[in-house]
């Protein structure tokens, strides 16, 4: 087994548990990041964003969509929000939990977008033997938080690695599928087209084109402001 494969095994199986102190103030301070469960659609995005703004908290939401608190969250805050989320369904979910969905998402994004040539796992033999967190699996938590599960993520992330590697490395598909553990190009393209809706050459072609217009337009901003510049100096 890769050493990749056993960090993503660790990962999954790290809790990290807070010793609860009952005398501990309200005031103190508790984890700046937290997902929350079913927050899957804009109008759960705008709810949240709601209750956040009646807490006054200061806020913003991470590529993967949990919430840093940029000023941190108290346990009374924590605890009225949590509260007020719950009337509308979302679950704000604990500090350990949070931090082990970041992991598991961190793990992921470093293994396909950062691994020169991605290790040979069987995610689904990983997840399924290591993911049991107490009474919930954190299967069915990471599908509740992210609105997809943890293997049809890991296929998403496949896929902007693939965007990534086409667009700006010189290789072929063929390559590109070897390099991602692929069975071959032409499940690349299916899985590719299942996702994005269009073909890895398809996708190659509109974007590049995109990208020459927005070259373009760059280019005649800075020919425009040079000759505004030589008309006033």
């Amino acid at each position: 087994m890769s050493i990749h494969s056993i960090k993503l095994i660790h990962f999954m199986n790290t809790r990290e548990i807070s010793n609860s102190n009952s005398n501990s103030s309200l005031l103190e301070l508790v984890g700046k990041r937290l997902y929350i469960k079913f927050m899957v659609s804009m109008r759960c995005k705008l709810i949240v964003k709601s209750e956040l703004e009646k807490l006054a908290l200061n806020y913003k939401f991470s590529p993967h969509g949990a919430i840093e608190f940029l000023d941190g969250l108290s346990q009374e805050q924590q605890s009225i929000l949590k509260n007020n989320l719950s009337k509308s369904g979302l679950i704000l979910l604990s500090e350990s939990e949070s931090k082990l969905i970041d992991r598991i998402i961190n793990t992921i994004v470093e293994l396909i977008h950062y691994s020169d040539i991605l290790p040979r796992v069987d995610y689904s033999e990983v997840i399924s033997e290591h993911a049991i967190l107490g009474e919930e699996s954190i299967l069915k938590i990471f599908s509740d938080v992210k609105g997809m599960s943890i293997l049809q993520f890991i296929v998403v992330q496949k896929v902007e690695r693939v965007k990534e590697l086409m667009l700006y490395n010189d290789i072929s598909l063929s390559e590109i599928a070897e390099l991602l553990n692929y069975k071959n190009q032409f499940y690349l393209i299916a899985q590719f087209k299942k996702i994005t809706g269009l073909t890895p050459s398809d996708y190659k072609n509109i974007k590049l084109e995109r990208m020459k217009i927005v070259e373009k337009y760059k280019l005649d901003s800075r020919k425009m402001d040079s000759r505004s510049n030589t008309a006033t100096g």
